[in-house]
């Protein structure tokens, strides 16, 4: 991502990212289903992974990834970018009265770019805020294959009140 993070981001305490990790790992099924993992959460974005699975294939020739995956992984970990941004925005907050804001987010506008094929053993994704207000967050997310190389990008709106 090309965006330049405030200069006093502050990182996350323990007990914040364990409290997100909690909710998007093992209260949101459907994550489980993708397999999506979280690798990365800091004020200023967040990060995770996919890792291939026969039942995510969506070409079988190719064991390319199914499309649906891709959109759906981004739209979790866009998701999961606003939590960040909203606990960043409230640190004067304990990190268990910041995990208890995230009741009313959803999505509201998803786009995803396909721009190669999704082929390999696990897929990185990356998102950012570019705007938290306060009704509605934008962000923008990237899709990535085991070399780094940008196979989709994406761009979402979500309800955050």
């Amino acid at each position: 991502m090309t965006k330049n993070p405030p200069a006093a981001v502050r990182e996350f305490e323990p007990e914040f990212v364990a409290g997100l990790q909690g909710i998007f790992e093992h209260q949101i099924p459907f994550n489980g289903v993708l397999g999506l993992k979280i690798t990365s959460v800091r004020p200023d974005g967040v990060a995770g992974r996919i890792a291939m699975q026969p039942q995510l294939v969506g070409h079988p020739l190719h064991n390319r990834l199914h499309g649906g995956v891709v959109s759906a992984g981004l739209d979790a970990i866009g998701g999961l970018a606003c939590m960040a941004a909203i606990g960043a925005r409230h640190m004067d907050e304990t990190p268990s009265d910041r995990l208890h804001r995230f009741g009313k987010l959803g999505t509201i506008d998803l786009r995803i770019d396909y721009l190669r094929p999704a082929v390999g053993d696990h897929f990185d994704l990356r998102a950012e805020v570019l705007r938290l207000g306060s009704r509605v967050a934008s962000t923008r997310m990237e899709f990535l294959g085991p070399d780094g190389k940008l196979l989709c990008t994406g761009s979402a709106a979500y309800i955050v009140s």
